[in-house]
């Protein structure tokens, strides 16, 4: 798990999205959790199964296992408050958390259709590079997003808390990074954990 930030400090656990997203958006994240660092708040990135060096492969994950994943990497922090880009909004139900905080949260129903539209325009066997089992996409199209602060990108109708001007580096074909939305949202995120009093 990466750190940032001072020990004794609120905590930040940040968890990124599902699948080729998860590393469109990794020097996003981290470029959050250094910002957050420079706003007095820590934070932390974990490895969960089938993601970033893990040597799990994608069609032995089961959603269990990256929930249990992520609520062991809260427990091991304390209580912290986690913050979710997309699809990562569907790991933390079982995490103990002083609050949620969520990134354009994208609902089990929503990530497999995209995942299934994936599918017809690639190879038809794999999505995006993933083998996925239907059994897989099953029980992800059976899993929603639990309640907390919503953030949005300006472009997007859909209902928020906020929406803030930024690009949407989960689409983009290679990964990327915005520096004026990584300090958005950083700010966002500190003003929220001020406000839930951490």
């Amino acid at each position: 798990m990466l750190r940032f930030g001072p020990a004794r400090a609120p905590v930040v656990m940040l968890l990124l999205p599902l699948f080729e997203e998860h590393n469109r958006t990794r020097a996003f994240g981290v470029g959050v959790l250094r910002a957050l660092a420079g706003r007095g708040i820590a934070g932390a990135l974990p490895e969960l199964p089938g993601q970033g060096e893990s040597l799990v492969p994608t069609e032995a994950l089961r959603l269990a296992d990256l929930r249990t994943a992520a609520a062991a990497a809260a427990a091991k922090l304390g209580q912290p408050f986690v913050a979710s880009i997309r699809s990562a909004a569907l790991l933390d139900a079982e995490v103990v958390v002083a609050a949620r905080w969520r990134l354009t949260p994208q609902p089990g129903i929503d990530l497999v259709r995209e995942l299934q539209r994936l599918r017809a325009q690639g190879d038809g066997a794999t999505i995006a590079g993933n083998a996925l089992s239907e059994m897989q996409l099953a029980e992800l199209s059976e899993t929603d997003v639990a309640p907390g602060r919503i953030v949005r990108l300006q472009s997007d109708p859909a209902p928020a808390d906020r929406h803030l001007a930024g690009t949407p580096l989960w689409r983009r074909t290679e990964p990327g990074n915005d520096g004026s939305f990584v300090e958005l949202v950083a700010d966002d995120i500190a003003e929220w954990i001020a406000t839930c009093g951490g």
